[in-house]
């Protein structure tokens, strides 16, 4: 298996992590279990979907997604399912 090259970023993390300046963070209950409902609902996915969106859209979904620590396809696919669901309603 061929091992995959790190971007300047990636490199910059790993230094910090292996220099310990970043320490693992033990997660509360609540926590551990939206990460494994999030987990979950990203490996469950059947059905691909194509669509056209603003480019000022996109950087600002990628930017929520940054600020939840997830990946932006998982975050638009969390807002569609809570939508589906009447968990998140548009306007309230």
């Amino acid at each position: 298996m061929k091992k995959a090259r790190l971007d300047k970023e990636e490199r910059e993390i790993l230094a910090a992590i292996e220099s310990g300046k970043w320490k693992p963070v033990k997660l509360k209950l609540p926590q551990l279990n939206r990460y494994k409902e999030i987990a979950r609902n990203t490996l469950r996915k059947d059905q691909r979907m194509n669509i056209r969106i603003s480019k000022a859209d996109i950087e600002g979904i990628k930017a929520k997604a940054v600020e939840e620590g997830i990946p932006y396809q998982t975050l638009v696919s969390s807002l569609i399912h809570k939508y589906v669901s009447g968990q998140a309603l548009p306007g309230r």
